[in-house]
């Protein structure tokens, strides 16, 4: 699709995912066992056609940089790419993205230099599968100057999303971000009726939800950010006031999508993978999930027993252990006699050889990952963590947050920060 441009927006903080991002961006967190969030949205654009791509980049992106020119690499007759934008200083601004719509300001000019007829812009945080050809036809079949991807949410779920207003042709007539009280949120909810007519049964879900996926045509884009110069968030102040002068659409979908900005989703989400019906399933044919090729061995099993679970490559489970409802990232080493439930292990950069692990057990240091006897219940091991031996992980006294010498719990969650070492004999 050489009219349309992709602009992936990776430039948060990511404060809600802490300690998964304290050495990286958040769309370069692993999901999946061998995947980064980038690569969902990266995916279904080239699954679309639409594989001219700017990722836009700010904190702590060295390693997003670095899978994406690892990962994605074109055809040069295809006239595809992917482009990572990263903020900068410039004659006209010196400062760093302040939101949504100040993100894509800041890059305009590649906007202004493509000459494209229409812009797509995406979170770079979100898992969903979606074919942008659907909405990309909607977006053309109603001459909208702005279409947002809604999803149907419950009472309960609004707080959390933009909520839009829409009328029978799904015009969108009002924009009201996180909503907090019935009042604000009852001129809102649209007919079950409706919504059946859409071919979609939202039984208990009256609320239509922005997905954080706009597709504008190029001088709509232009307009609305030139005339509203501090305008900083699409969501907050460039959607409500658009809407009187613009046709800005609402494009339904009822699949599956969740929003990975925080630990308790991004694990619920993980473990999710691992079920034997996935709601999000990567082993689909349709609509692909690429990523970075690795060139990694399979995955060996000693003895060991395991359910409702999703292994990487490169992974050794030693005799004696019990895996279950977990993901094991690239590279993981289990050790014998090891129990884990419930548990995200991201995995390591590399493989330790034999030499290494001898002059671990001189120093005193555990090797790569999970040792012997251990027992790790609903955690969070991040990249290359050092678990040692007889090593409790299990929050007993269900604690929601606390922090201490090489952990983290969130949201009841034990998490282990990326490089962090646990002696033999720790009990969380």
């Amino acid at each position: 699709m050489k009219d349309v441009i992709s602009l992936i927006l990776g430039g948060g903080r990511g404060t809600r995912l802490y300690p998964l991002t304290q050495l990286r961006s958040k769309p370069a967190v692993p999901i999946g066992g061998k995947y980064r969030l980038i690569d969902i949205p990266i995916s279904n654009c080239i699954n679309s056609g639409f594989n001219r791509i700017y990722v836009l980049t700010q904190f702590l992106s060295v390693s997003l940089h670095r899978h994406i020119a690892n990962s994605y690499k074109f055809d040069p007759f295809g006239q595809g790419f992917v482009e990572v934008l990263a903020a900068q200083q410039t004659n006209e601004g010196q400062n760093w993205y302040q939101g949504t719509a100040d993100a894509v300001r800041q890059q305009i000019r590649y906007v202004v230099e493509d000459q494209a007829k229409e812009v797509m812009i995406l979170s770079g945080d979100q898992l969903y599968r979606m074919d942008f050809r659907e909405l990309h036809n909607f977006h053309q079949e109603t001459k909208a100057d702005v279409t947002i991807a809604v999803l149907p949410v419950s009472q309960e779920q609004v707080s959390g999303f933009g909520i839009v207003q829409v009328d029978e042709t799904s015009k969108v007539h009002a924009f009201i971000e996180k909503p907090k009280t019935l009042e604000e949120i009852e001129p809102y909810a649209v007919s079950p009726d409706w919504l059946s007519k859409s071919g979609i049964q939202a039984t208990n879900r009256p609320y239509l939800a922005s997905m954080g996926i706009y597709l504008f045509n190029r001088k709509a884009l232009l307009d609305l950010l030139n005339s509203r110069p501090l305008a900083t968030d699409f969501g907050k102040e460039i959607f409500p006031r658009s809407i009187k002068n613009y046709n800005v659409k609402a494009f339904l979908f009822d699949g599956y999508w969740e929003d990975l900005g925080t630990v308790k989703a991004y694990h619920e989400a993980n473990l999710a993978l691992a079920t034997q019906n996935p709601p999000f399933d990567f082993h689909s044919p349709n609509g692909v999930i690429y990523t970075r090729m690795r060139f990694l061995p399979a995955s060996r099993f000693h003895g060991a027993t395991l359910s409702n679970t999703l292994v990487s490559d490169g992974c050794v489970i030693e005799e004696g252990s019990n895996v279950n409802n977990c993901v094991i990232g690239v590279r993981s080493r289990i050790g014998k006699n090891v129990t884990l439930k419930e548990c995200v292990i991201i995995g390591a950069d590399r493989f330790e050889t034999d030499k290494e692990r001898a002059d671990n057990l001189t120093k005193g240091i555990p090797n790569l990952n999970v040792g012997d006897n251990s027992v790790i219940h609903c955690a969070i091991l991040d990249k290359d963590c050092r678990v040692g031996k007889n090593v409790r992980l299990v929050n007993t006294r269900k604690i929601q947050h606390d922090e201490g010498n090489n952990f983290v719990i969130r949201d009841g969650i034990i998490c282990i920060p990326r490089g962090s070492i646990i002696p033999d004999g720790t009990v969380i």
